[in-house]
């Protein structure tokens, strides 16, 4: 019926609907800036949040005016080789040691790494600065500024891995990643600026000193953080033979706990991702995306060169449009925050690394190369924000540092596989040829996927009980990841008026909450209260580890999710918070 009246439709009727594309344009685009305002204004109301932010505005501007004023100081020293072979070896010790450094950020709290990662780089960075003033030989200034960006690993994985602990909901984890996937691609812009405005005007060891500065506010914004909940807790509680013990998320072991070698901790996070298909889906796809993005440091160049005719400085106005599509593509993602489909959106993102290099293939001309390059950056967003989002929803806390570094050390490997390979298929063939070759071999790596990534997006969206056990005093404490997975341990009753739901002296077993109807609680036939939708029952016997100590039963039609014994009891002791407001809640009803 709606097709035939569509076909039916007159001149008259079809001038009249013509305007309606541009209104739902209008539309579509202030629900995108509303849903991006609303998305900000949740991450910077957040005060854990807003200070993860700010640490990393001012770190990552001062890291960018540093990069610069090493590269031009490297330059000056031994010209374009002293550059790339500094470049070459610093990328390779960081996939070599990012497995390792990231298990820091699983071994002590995550604040407290970040802060330790501040004072050390700070410290790294006055370093140099002294041997630039004392004009020393370059070795030294080599070394502190490899060391510098080598610190820079575990800081990011903790700040990762912390972000789950700091926000409120899903949507605010994935708005607070874009937010930092924004302020990067906006760094990347104002620090070189601002190094190369400070070179001109004074010297490069000024520069030095200005990232010392930035590394210093980054650790006061870090020290102010409030962590409501520290995490810790046996990574066997979540399935995952990670070896890293029982401190694995910043806890506190006894001496006489058990701890494997510090070589299978290390490889926990390899592990934890080679145990997911899922995550082994997510690796494989991203790591698409980064073969390209190491081969745009050369290619990038041939098309100034060729297409652009301008020289290879033209590839500045290329990473301009690069910079300016990742801009826009931060706030694309979070204005897709709400949405919930990180899967596809990701999936898009390394799709949107290769269709363009073929858009250049067709049709190479100034114009066609300046919009693929912006769509490359578009992009990037799209897939740092919700490879982020993804990773912090289905990995088990205890070892989401290490996860993190597993991914970095891969993606940094694949980044320099695609530069290396880039120069050996412009020899073999011409820039069209090559670019067409990466696009298209890209993309088909990545459209078998497609569905098994939709799927992915079902296994994140928030189990019906979620909200149910968030509403719980003892389960607030708790970050959303782990009462989403509560949430999907619980089982649904539903119990007839009358009905016994659980009787005095009985084992105790599950922890119950209400989602619909009415229970009577009985204690040696004397009623105590009655409860009904939200409230919950069972946590005395579980806790105190007892018998049941009341009777309850259900006064009218009730709809009951119940929570096995080993669920409840993990969660609660392994979040001090969560314990602490649980014997709270269970002291004072023993006590009516």
């Amino acid at each position: 019926m709606h097709q035939e009246a569509g076909v039916a439709s007159d001149e008259t009727s079809a001038v009249a609907s013509a305007p309606a594309p541009r209104v739902g344009l209008v539309a579509s685009t202030r629900t995108a800036l509303h849903e991006t305002k609303a998305s900000l204004r949740s991450v910077f109301g957040n005060p854990g949040l807003r200070r993860v932010q700010l640490a990393l505005a001012g770190s990552m501007i001062g890291d960018w005016a540093y990069a610069t004023a090493v590269t031009v100081w490297a330059y000056g020293v031994g010209g374009a080789s002293a550059v790339g072979i500094w470049a070459a070896i610093r990328l390779a010790l960081m996939s070599v040691t990012a497995p390792f450094a990231s298990t820091w950020a699983d071994r002590a709290p995550r604040k407290a790494v970040m802060v330790l990662c501040d004072i050390g780089r700070a410290t790294l960075v006055a370093a140099a600065a002294a041997c630039l003033f004392l004009d020393t030989p370059a070795a030294p200034v080599f070394v502190l500024a490899t060391l510098t960006s080598l610190l820079g690993t575990p800081f990011r994985c903790a700040q990762r891995a912390l972000m789950p602990t700091l926000a409120d909901s899903p949507e605010e984890l994935t708005a607070s990643n874009g937010s930092s996937s924004t302020i990067e691609s906006l760094s990347f812009f104002v620090g070189p600026a601002l190094g190369a405005l400070l070179i001109g005007a004074t010297s490069v060891s000024v520069v030095f000193c200005l990232n010392v500065v930035t590394f210093v506010w980054s650790m006061a914004m870090v020290l102010g953080i409030r962590v409501p909940h520290p995490t810790s807790g046996p990574d066997e509680e979540a399935g995952v033979d990670t070896g890293g013990g029982d401190d694995a998320g910043g806890g506190d072991d006894g001496d006489d706990a058990p701890r494997e070698s510090f070589l299978s901790e290390v490889s926990g996070g390899f592990r934890c991702i080679w145990a997911d298909k899922d995550l082994v889906v997510v690796t494989w796809l991203v790591a698409m995306q980064t073969i390209v993005a190491g081969a745009s440091t050369v290619f990038l160049v041939v098309m100034a060169v060729e297409v652009l005719d301008t020289g290879a400085h033209g590839v500045g106005y290329l990473e301009s449009a690069l910079g300016v599509g990742a801009v826009l593509g931060g706030f694309l993602a979070i204005s897709r925050a709400s949405r919930q489909r990180l899967a596809q959106d990701l999936t898009t993102g390394v799709l949107l690394w290769s269709v363009p290099l073929v858009l250049v293939t067709l049709w190479p001309s100034p114009v066609t190369v300046f919009a693929a390059v912006a769509l490359l950056g578009l992009a990037n967003p799209l897939v740092d924000v919700n490879l982020d989002t993804i990773v912090q929803r289905i990995s088990p806390d205890a070892v989401l540092g290490r996860v993190f570094g597993a991914l970095e050390s891969c993606l940094i490997a694949t980044m320099a596989l695609g530069a290396f390979a880039m120069p050996f298929l412009l020899d073999l063939w011409s820039l069209r040829t090559a670019l067409a070759v990466v696009g298209l071999g890209v993309a088909l790596a990545v459209v078998p996927f497609i569905a098994r990534m939709r799927r992915l997006d079902a296994r994140l969206t928030a189990p019906f009980g979620a909200d149910l056990l968030a509403a719980v005093p003892m389960f607030a404490p708790l970050p959303r990841s782990v009462v989403e997975g509560l949430a999907g341990q619980l089982v649904r009753l539903a119990v007839p008026a009358g009905s016994v739901v659980l009787r005095q002296g009985e084992e105790s077993d599950r922890f119950f909450v209400i989602e619909s109807g009415l229970v009577e609680v009985t204690q040696d036939g004397v009623v105590l209260r009655r409860e009904g939708p939200g409230d919950f029952f069972g946590e005395i016997g579980l806790l105190r580890d007892v018998p049941r100590t009341a009777t309850i039963t259900a006064l009218e039609d009730t709809v009951l999710h119940a929570l096995g014994r080993d669920d409840f009891l993990a969660a609660l002791t392994g979040e001090r918070e969560a314990f602490l407001a649980a014997d709270d809640i269970v002291s004072r009803r023993l006590t009516v």
